[in-house]
């Protein structure tokens, strides 16, 4: 289930990123670009820092051209999919949770310490987006008070406290995927927002 939820988790990420190419007024590279980011850069990060080669996607082909894919087909609907917001939370929530999943899974079998493991986990679920916003030269929306970060971190945390108390990993897995899942939708819908912390204080 988890890598049905990761394909169509990246199809959705490259989309996004492409959209936000487009409030760039990028080109038809840019847009690829900043997709392929968006959907693959979170994982590729954790790779490099984990010391995990190859590389995910220089495995799996396919997933390249998905996100290529997504994301050039972004631009020619990109007037309709204004409707599509809701669908579009509901599979960005999806695809967090998953990546933090797997960034975690990766490093569990590498035999890394818990604190290696959350922070592959939500390296994996948020970079792509940290990335995305930094090439389109705009704060990341995971530092703007959304439950985002936050989300990916609890899944992290659910996810080792499971495997602790010798939960098997498929419940694991469907269990801290639901409950990552319901957090960051009802994060979304009632507006549950982190405190933000504002200093302008002049120095002289």
């Amino acid at each position: 289930m988890l890598t049905i939820v990761y394909l169509v988790a990246i199809a959705a990420e490259a989309m996004a990123g492409a959209l936000a190419a487009g409030r760039r007024s990028m080109d038809f590279f840019g847009v690829t670009v900043i997709a392929f980011v968006t959907a693959l850069g979170g994982g590729t990060l954790r790779d490099v820092i984990l010391g995990h080669f190859p590389v995910g996607w220089t495995q799996h082909p396919a997933h390249v051209y998905l996100v290529i894919s997504a994301g050039l087909l972004t631009t020619l609907v990109a007037r309709y999919l204004h409707h599509l917001k809701r669908i579009f939370l509901v599979l960005d929530a999806m695809g967090l949770v998953a990546f933090s999943l797997i960034g975690s899974d990766v490093a569990l079998q590498m035999s890394y310490a818990p604190p290696v493991v959350i922070m592959a986990g939500m390296i994996t679920g948020i970079f792509g987006g940290v990335l995305r916003d930094v090439l389109c030269n705009q704060v990341p929306v995971v530092f703007r008070q959304e439950l985002y970060a936050v989300v990916s971190l609890a899944v992290c945390l659910l996810f080792l406290l499971l495997r602790e108390y010798g939960v098997a990993d498929d419940l694991n897995t469907a269990i801290s995927f639901s409950a990552g899942l319901t957090l960051r939708l009802c994060a979304v819908w009632r507006g549950w927002r982190l405190p933000t912390f504002s200093y302008r204080q002049r120095w002289d």
